[in-house]
């Protein structure tokens, strides 16, 4: 027996849609370096399998939120990295008891304030490093007081060769605070005069010219997530839950927990086997005020029907033909059906928390990747 057969979701990734919303973005801010980052286990596509492929489109420079992650992507690009090594930089910095894991997996942190950079420059281990100007999010970072007093003292010295800092507003590119960060970040990089630069992240790509430097560091658009209007992005990942049960369900009824949703007419109901245990939002669900996300049934939109439970769905199937919607077959939660997006504005959120909090249960399905000797 397969684990796809026992599982109730399952995920499939289009590794070939992957890299070619990365070709799409390097052609896009050349000829700027494009990156990529994969942190959080490559938005929950899964690090070891989609940082070879990106590796293998040509990505030399990835990003990591912490050492852990750093580590995963250096081993999955071991078999990969015969003659050329990737670069791998960790977000969150240099953590010192952790040292001897950045030396062997060959990670760069990317340094955030006077203590952390002290702490690397008496490491000897260290080799390559990146630091990190705060230029309007009041995260992680120097303030540009601090960036102006290093630059007095000399300068952030030796093996630090890029300057990173993150804008807050790009997804809404008439924010004045996007101009504000963007010369910010210039006046940084005039003081320190590192050779190489990185403010873009997916949606700053598309701000212009002057936003990308000598580095880009895509994210969520490569998983297929809308992150500009302007930007164009493939859907990577497809989620496709179990139809388990159908049901008819009568006028004056209600579905699910709560009886949020009353049933207008007959009405045919399609359980899937999926919940909020799986990532798929409780916030997704329908009630009597308000409606719901929807799913694809063999190319047919349906409705949710009523909150969604921990392991299950309630959506209506009676406007599907019914051959279509049966116990054994699937429904499309999010895909080239179903617009990702769409189903987080549902559930009043965005498509990276959908990626990033699926089910380890789900079964994960690798389509494409032929580059990375991934399946075919």
């Amino acid at each position: 027996m397969s684990q796809e057969a026992a599982a109730g979701l399952c995920l499939t990734i289009d590794l070939n849609a992957l890299v070619g919303n990365w070709r799409r973005l390097k052609d896009l801010v050349a000829p700027a370096e494009c990156a990529g980052v994969v942190k959080a286990d490559a938005y929950g596509t899964g690090i070891a399998m989609t940082g070879p492929a990106l590796f293998a489109a040509g990505c030399r420079t990835f990003f990591v939120a912490v050492p852990e992650e750093g580590a995963a992507l250096r081993a999955a690009l071991a078999a990969h990295e015969p003659s050329e090594t990737a670069a791998i930089y960790v977000l969150a910095g240099f953590f010192a008891e952790a040292a001897e894991l950045y030396r062997e997996a060959r990670l760069s942190p990317v340094l955030g304030h006077f203590g952390e950079l002290q702490s690397w420059r008496k490491w000897p281990g260290r080799d390559k490093a990146a630091l990190h100007v705060d230029t309007g999010m009041n995260r992680l970072g120097l303030s540009l007081a601090d960036t102006e007093a290093l630059a007095e003292a000399g300068g952030p010295g030796p093996g630090i060769d890029l300057m990173i800092s993150h804008l807050a507003c790009a997804d809404e590119p008439e924010k004045p605070l996007n101009e504000r960060q963007r010369e910010r970040f210039a006046h940084a990089k005039a003081l320190l005069g590192l050779p190489r630069a990185s403010l873009a992240n997916s949606a700053g790509i598309h701000m212009g010219r002057a936003y990308h430097h000598e580095l880009c560091r895509p994210g969520i658009a490569l998983y297929g997530g809308a992150s500009h209007p302007e930007a164009v992005s493939d859907p990577v990942v497809t989620a496709e839950a179990r139809i388990l049960q159908v049901r008819t369900g009568h006028p004056g009824e209600t579905v699910g927990y709560g009886a949020l949703e009353t049933l207008r007419r007959t009405t045919r109901i399609a359980i899937l086997s999926a919940g909020y245990a799986d990532g798929y939002l409780r916030a997704a669900g329908s009630s009597d005020m308000a409606s719901g996300a929807l799913v694809s049934i063999a190319g047919h939109l349906a409705p949710l029907l009523g909150r969604i439970s921990m392991d299950l769905i309630s959506v209506d199937v009676t406007d599907i033909p019914e051959g279509l919607a049966l116990p054994g077959k699937t429904a499309e939660l999010f895909g080239p059906n179903v617009d990702i997006d769409a189903v987080a504005r549902h559930a009043g959120t965005i498509s990276y928390e959908l990626l990033t909090n699926l089910s380890r249960r789900a079964h994960r399905r690798y389509i494409g990747g032929v580059e990375s000797g991934g399946p075919s």
